[in-house]
C-alpha cells in the first residue's frame, strides 16, 4: 500500500525527523491560508501516487498567499500522470544548500533490507544509478544484526563528498529510517531529496512509503485505507474487497491463473503469440468455487476482454474446484465471451470432464490455450 507524501511525512515526523511547516489542503482558500499562516514562499505539491509528478506539472511555487491561492487553484482537479488531484501539501519552501538522497527497500534477490545513500539527491536514483553509479552507497542489512547508527556512519564514511561534521547526524537518519521500516512493515522508506539548508538543518524535502499489504492486520492506523486505495481502478477496489490479487492491464485477453509466477508466465506466452493481456489475477493455491466463480466473472466484466484464459496447475488447487467455479461462473455472468481452459494437476480428469460437458474447451498443455485465445 502507496502511503501520500503527507502521510509519509507525519511518520517521520513522529519519529524525530525534520520535515517542512506545512499542512494538506483540499480548496484554494485552505492553500491561502497556510500560507499566510507560514508566512514565507510555499511550494505546492499534489497528493498522487506517482512518481515523476514534478516532472509532469504537479508541483508549483508561490511567493505569498494569494499567489498560493492561484496555483491551487489550477493544481486541483488536475491531472497527474493519469491520477487526479485531490488535496495538495502546502508546505515552506526550502533554502536548500545540499541534496542527499536515503532510503531503506527490500532486496528481493538478496532477500533481506538494502540501504541507499547518495549525495545525488532531488533526481532519479535510476538516473544517478545509470550516469553515475560511484555516487550510490549501498549496505544489504543483515537482518540479525539490524541496522544501527554506527553501522550507518561506518557506511557514510565510504562517501568522499561528505564532511565529517554532517557524518554523524546522515547516520542518525539513516538508523531512524530503519527503524521506521521495521516499525511499519515497509517495503520502501524513501527521502528524494533529503536536504541540508543554508542554516545547517537536515530535512526531508519529500518522503515516499511503501506499506507491505501482507501486513496491514499488524497496523490498524492504515484499516480505513485498507480496501479503499486512490490508485485503484473501479475493478482493482472490488478485487481488493473481494480479497483477489488483480491488476488491470491494458489488452483484451483476460488471464485467470494460480500463482503469480504462473500467471506472469501466462502473460508472457499470450504475448509471444500476439496478444495483449486485459488484467493479472491470481486465484492463490486452494482455492474454492466461489473464489473462482467471482474471478472468472470479474475479469469477463471488463468491457475491452475478449476472450479469457484460465491456467492452473493443481497441487493444492483441485482441478475439478476450479472447473465447478468456471461453470458456475459463465452460467451467472450477465456477459458472455470465449473461455480457454488449460487445466493439469490434481483431480484434472474430473475437472476436464466437468468442463467438457459444459462445452468448454480444455488443454493440457499452456501453448496451445494461449494460441486458441488469441485466436478466439
Amino acid at each position: 500500500m502507496k502511503l501520500f507524501e503527507f502521510e509519509a511525512k507525519d511518520i517521520l515526523r513522529k519519529h524525530g525527523l525534520s520535515v517542512p511547516k506545512g499542512r494538506v489542503v483540499s480548496y484554494p482558500s485552505e492553500a491561502e491560508a497556510i500560507a499566510r499562516e507560514i508566512g514565507k514562499p510555499v511550494a505546492l505539491k499534489s497528493q498522487v501516487l506517482v512518481s515523476g509528478r514534478g516532472k509532469a506539472g504537479g508541483i508549483a511555487f508561490a511567493g505569498n498567499d494569494t499567489d498560493a491561492g492561484k496555483v491551487a487553484s489550477d493544481l486541483l482537479d488536475k491531472f497527474i500522470k493519469g491520477s487526479l488531484v485531490y488535496s495538495l501539501l502546502v508546505e515552506e519552501k526550502l533554502d536548500i544548500a545540499v541534496q542527499f538522497y536515503v532510503s531503506i527497500s527490500i532486496d528481493r534477490q538478496a532477500r533481506r533490507y538494502i540501504v541507499l545513500f547518495s549525495t545525488s539527491g532531488g533526481v532519479d536514483i535510476e538516473e544517478v544509478a545509470s550516469a553515475s553509479p560511484h555516487k550510490i552507497l549501498r549496505y544489504w542489512v543483515d537482518p540479525d544484526a539490524g541496522f544501527v547508527k554506527s553501522t550507518a556512519e561506518a557506511m557514510v564514511a565510504r562517501s568522499p563528498e561528505v564532511g565529517r561534521q554532517d557524518m554523524s547526524r546522515l547516520a542518525s537518519i539513516l538508523a531512524t529510517l530503519y527503524e521506521v521500516a521495521m516499525e511499519c512493515d515497509a517495503e520502501l522508506v524513501e527521502i528524494n531529496p533529503l536536504v541540508k539548508t543554508s542554516s545547517g538543518e537536515f530535512v526531508a524535502a519529500d518522503a515516499r512509503m511503501i506499506i507491505d499489504d501482507n501486513a496491514l492486520f499488524r497496523h490498524p492506523e492504515f484499516e480505513s485505507r485498507s480496501f479503499q486505495r486512490v490508485e485503484d481502478t473501479p475493478r482493482e477496489a472490488e478485487a481488493r474487497r473481494q480479497g483477489l490479487a488483480y491488476v488491470d492491464l491494458v489488452g483484451d485477453i483476460g488471464i485467470v491463473g494460480n500463482g503469480a509466477g504462473l500467471v506472469m508466465a501466462t502473460m508472457d506466452v499470450v504475448g509471444y503469440f500476439g496478444g495483449r493481456a486485459a488484467n493479472f489475477l491470481d486465484i492463490g493455491g486452494g482455492a474454492q468455487t466461489e473464489v473462482i466463480k467471482k474471478g472468472l466473472m470479474l475479469v469477463m466484466s471488463k468491457p475491452e476482454v475478449k476472450a479469457v484464459l484460465v491456467n492452473i496447475l493443481g497441487g493444492i488447487t483441485r482441478c475439478d474446484v476450479v472447473a465447478e467455479g468456471i461453470v458456475q461462473g459463465i452460467s451467472e455472468s450477465p456477459l458472455k465471451k470465449p473461455i480457454v481452459v488449460r487445466l493439469i494437476g490434481t483431480n484434472d480428469k474430473e475437472g476436464r470432464e466437468i468442463l467438457h460437458q459444459a462445452g468448454i474447451n480444455v488443454y493440457s498443455d499452456m501453448e496451445t490455450a494461449a494460441q486458441e485465445v488469441v485466436k478466439a
